[in-house]
C-alpha cells in the first residue's frame, strides 16, 4: 500500500498533495423498546486525495484503489482552479510508521449472535424495571478502521483505529410527565467494557423512574459542583471549540478574545488536549495530515497558552502544527478537531469540595447544550441539592447558562479525582459526526452559576 500511494503521488502537480485510504469493518446492533431496531454488519473502503496549489485546495474522493494516479491529477486540477494566493502550510516531522491495533480483548473474536444476545439482555433489564418505563434504547457498535496515509513531503503512516461503543437509555412516564436517563461507555482496546453492566443498566432505569418524582431545580444563581462527566463535556463544548484555530482565524471577535498570554481563569486551572493520552477515545498516533499527535496546553495556571492547529492554520497564525487535523471517515477532508480534552487534576479532596457548600447544586452528566461564541447553555442529565456540605435530594431540569470566561474565573475548587471519560457518541463539528473524542475533569466547584429552573 505504501508503494502504491507514493507511486500515485508522482502524478501530483501541486505545492502539496496527500492521499488517505481507509478500510473499515463494523457491527451495529440496537433495540428500541422490545424490538430490534438495527442489526447489521458493514464493510467499506475508499479514500480521498487532497492537493493544494497557490493556496487553493482540490479534492478527489474514490472508492477503488485502482486508477489512483488519475484521482491525484484530478485533485491537482481542481486546486489549480481554486488557487489565487500563496500556499501556506507549516512544516512538520516526516513520519514513516505502522501502528497496528493492540487489544486487551478483541471484539472480532466475539460472534454476532453473542453480541445480539448481550444487547437484548440489557434491554430486557430496562423494560422490566417498573411499570413507569415506557421505552428503552440500547445500542452496541464496533468498528475496525485502518488508515493509510502518504503525502508529497515523504510522510507515510498506517494506523489501525478500532472502537467499541455501548449506549443505553430508559424513558419513564406518568401522566403528561416524561423523564429520561441514560449512560454510555466506549473503548479502543477492550470488548470487556460492555460486559457485566447489569447493575449500571438497572440504575439508569431506576433513575428515570425516580426523576418522575423529583422536584424541579430552583432557578437563580447557585454554587454548583460539576461531576466529572459534566465537567469534561463543559470543557470540550464551551472552551475546546473556542481553541480550534480555524474558528479563531475566521472570526475577528475570537482573535481578540483568544490571545495567548491572556488571563482566562483562576490560577489553579490547567486545560490540555492530548491525542497521545493512554487509550482514550480520541487517542491517535497521527492526525489525518500526518502530524504526530501529542499533548497541547490550552490554559496553564489560568493563562491562555495555545490553540489547536492544522498545517494551514499553523502557518497562517505563526504557530506549530499540533496534530489536530482530523476527519471522521474516508471521504471527509480533515478539519481542526479536538482529541482528548480535559481539565487537569486539582489538589482538593472531594469531601472538602462539598464541605464548602452550604446550599448549592450538584450537576451530573449532560443531556446536551449549545454554545454561541463564549456563551453557553447546558442541560445536566440530573442533579442533587447540596445542603450543609452533603448531597441531598434528587432534582430535575438543571440548566446551566453563562459566559465561559466568567465561569472559568468563578471556579473556586478543583478536586483531586480526575477521570478521563470515553463516551459512545462523538463530536459533530462541520457535519462530521461522530468523531471519537475523549473528555475529562475532576469534580469542579463554581460560584455564581446561573441555573434555570422553576
Amino acid at each position: 500500500m505504501k508503494d502504491r500511494l507514493f507511486e500515485a503521488l508522482k502524478k501530483a502537480d501541486a505545492d502539496y498533495a496527500e492521499i488517505r485510504y481507509e478500510n473499515e469493518d463494523g457491527t451495529n446492533i440496537s433495540f428500541r423498546k422490545d424490538e430490534v431496531e438495527n442489526a447489521e454488519g458493514s464493510s467499506f473502503c475508499g479514500g480521498i486525495v487532497r492537493a493544494c496549489k497557490n493556496g487553493g485546495w482540490g479534492v478527489s474522493v474514490f472508492d477503488s484503489i485502482e486508477g489512483l494516479g488519475h484521482q491525484v491529477r484530478e485533485a491537482c486540477r481542481c486546486a489549480a482552479i481554486a488557487g489565487h494566493e500563496r500556499t501556506e502550510l507549516a512544516e512538520t516531522k516526516i513520519v514513516d510508521e505502522e501502528r497496528p491495533a493492540v487489544f486487551e480483548k478483541d471484539f472480532r473474536g466475539v460472534t454476532f449472535d453473542e453480541k445480539l444476545k448481550l444487547v437484548k439482555s440489557y434491554n430486557k433489564i430496562i423494560l422490566g424495571a417498573g411499570p413507569e418505563i415506557q421505552s428503552s434504547g440500547v445500542s452496541y457498535y464496533d468498528s475496525m478502521r485502518t488508515v493509510h496515509f502518504a503525502n508529497t513531503r515523504g510522510s507515510y503512516f498506517m494506523e489501525a483505529r478500532p472502537r467499541i461503543t455501548f449506549a443505553y437509555s430508559a424513558t419513564a412516564g406518568t401522566g403528561s410527565l416524561i423523564q429520561k436517563a441514560s449512560d454510555n461507555i466506549s473503548s479502543k482496546t477492550n470488548y470487556g467494557v460492555v460486559l457485566c453492566l447489569e447493575d449500571n443498566v438497572k440504575k439508569v432505569a431506576e433513575r428515570a423512574i425516580a426523576l418522575l418524582k423529583a422536584p424541579k431545580c430552583d432557578g437563580g444563581a447557585h454554587t454548583v459542583i460539576l461531576n466529572r462527566r459534566l465537567g469534561g463535556v463543559f470543557v470540550h463544548e464551551a472552551f475546546g471549540h473556542l481553541s480550534e484555530a480555524d474558528f479563531i482565524y475566521e472570526n475577528p471577535k475570537m482573535r481578540e478574545l483568544m490571545v495567548p498570554g491572556k488571563k482566562m481563569g483562576v490560577e489553579k486551572l490547567n486545560i490540555f488536549d492530548d491525542g497521545s493520552f493512554r487509550a482514550a477515545a480520541g487517542t491517535i498516533s497521527f492526525d489525518d495530515e500526518g502530524t504526530p499527535a501529542g499533548k497541547n496546553c490550552l490554559i496553564r495556571n489560568g493563562v491562555l497558552a495555545g490553540h489547536l492547529h492544522s498545517l494551514e492554520t499553523a502557518a497562517k497564525m505563526g504557530a506549530k502544527p499540533t496534530g489536530n487535523a482530523r476527519a471522521v471517515r474516508r471521504f471527509n477532508s480533515p478539519i481542526v478537531r479536538m482529541t482528548n480534552t480535559y481539565i487537569e487534576n486539582g489538589d482538593m479532596p472531594i469531601e472538602e469540595l462539598f464541605a464548602g457548600v452550604d446550599d448549592g447544586i450538584y450537576a451530573c452528566d449532560a443531556f446536551g447544550g449549545q454554545t454561541m461564541f463564549e456563551m453557553f447553555t447546558f442541560s445536566a442529565a440530573y442533579g442533587y441539592r447540596i445542603r450543609n456540605g452533603k448531597i441531598g435530594e434528587l432534582v430535575r431540569d438543571v440548566v446551566l447558562t453563562g459566559n465561559v470566561f466568567e465561569i472559568l474565573n468563578n471556579i473556586d475548587g478543583i478536586a483531586n479525582d480526575f477521570e478521563m471519560l470515553s463516551g459512545a457518541g462523538g463530536c459533530g463539528k462541520g457535519g462530521q459526526f461522530p468523531l471519537p473524542v475523549g473528555f475529562g475533569a475532576p469534580h469542579i466547584r463554581i460560584r455564581n452559576v446561573v441555573v434555570g429552573g422553576k
